[in-house]
């Protein structure tokens, strides 16, 4: 899965809301440049733990398919075991 963008998906949906909220607010400018920095900076880390958190998920889920990764498919086998379309209805109708 492409991780790589969420922290910046994160960080500048915060400075979105952080530039309207400064704006309804009527912060100063040097307050408003202060907030943003930090809120800027924080999502940023929260957008990169977001990522390592769903990079480690998604490659627990992947582990099981590499003892399989190199092995040869022998596609006369496949066919043999391949469901046709009422084998598959006629099964998961029985559940």
């Amino acid at each position: 899965m492409r991780t790589k963008p969420i922290p910046a998906i994160v960080m500048l949906t915060a400075g979105f809301v952080t530039c309207i909220v400064g704006i309804v607010e009527h912060f100063s400018f040097g307050r408003y440049i202060k907030t943003l920095f930090f809120v800027l900076i924080g999502f940023y880390l929260l957008g990169c733990i977001a990522k390592l958190v769903i990079d480690q998920g998604f490659r627990v889920m992947d582990e099981p398919l590499l003892e399989y990764e190199g092995m040869d498919i022998d596609e006369n086998l496949m066919d043999e075991l391949a469901m046709t379309d009422d084998e598959y209805q006629d099964d998961f109708q029985d559940n």
